[in-house]
């Protein structure tokens, strides 16, 4: 059984986080730090194996180093932190994905195809308005994985989830590639295959789930 924490457990992607390793068959939930739960991420470092952060960008890069320094991986779901920090460390793995959702991942993978053959393109992402980044990680991946200059722009609304489209053009057409994320139960197939692959990384860290889910 694979003993996982969760730092942020009380948050919303935490708390659905926490349910999803209860419901796994090969995990056990061992720790759920939150400071509204009066509990630290040292106070759990002892009991687990993997812990899977989705806190806040100013604690990411200091929850992934202490896990480390005690020999615990870590998959880090918050963005917008600075991974520049966790390049070198030894003596547990690092894993981050922008994105945890497989739909999600294959439009990333699905638009940098595309764009080698399409002539411009640009992309709009949607989100809930209480998100605190803007872009989103998930916009700026896709435009690093695509070929050319490609604008993002980002709308904040309340009743969205996380949605994002990329609009390709070329001469007397255009392409539509677009990916919903209609509840965060949308992200936990990424977490948990990422929770159940971290240990085995040959390299840390790693960044995207596509690195997961395809061949090299």
């Amino acid at each position: 059984m694979i003993r996982v924490g969760v730092a942020g457990a009380a948050g919303r992607m935490g708390t659905t986080v926490c349910a999803a390793v209860d419901g796994a068959d090969d995990m056990v939930l061992a720790g759920r730090a939150d400071p509204s739960l009066g509990v630290t991420l040292a106070d759990i470092l002892g009991d687990v194996d993997v812990v899977v952060d989705f806190t806040i960008p100013s604690q990411a890069t200091a929850n992934a180093v202490a896990c480390v320094e005690a020999g615990v991986h870590v998959v880090i779901g918050t963005s917008s932190f600075d991974l520049e920090p966790l390049r070198g460390l030894t003596g547990a793995n690092v894993f981050f994905a922008p994105n945890f959702a497989i739909g999600g991942v294959l439009m990333m993978r699905f638009a940098a195809e595309a764009s080698r053959i399409m002539a411009k393109a640009e992309i709009i992402e949607f989100h809930h308005d209480q998100k605190l980044d803007a872009p989103s990680a998930t916009a700026q991946r896709t435009a690093e994985m695509m070929e050319g200059d490609v604008p993002i722009h980002a709308v904040r609304l309340p009743g969205l989830m996380a949605h994002q489209e990329v609009i390709l053009g070329d001469v007397g057409q255009t392409l539509t590639i677009r990916h919903d994320s209609i509840s965060r139960e949308s992200f936990m197939p990424g977490v948990l295959l990422a929770v159940r692959k971290v240990g085995s990384l040959t390299e840390s860290p790693v960044v995207g789930l596509e690195h997961l889910l395809f061949e090299p």
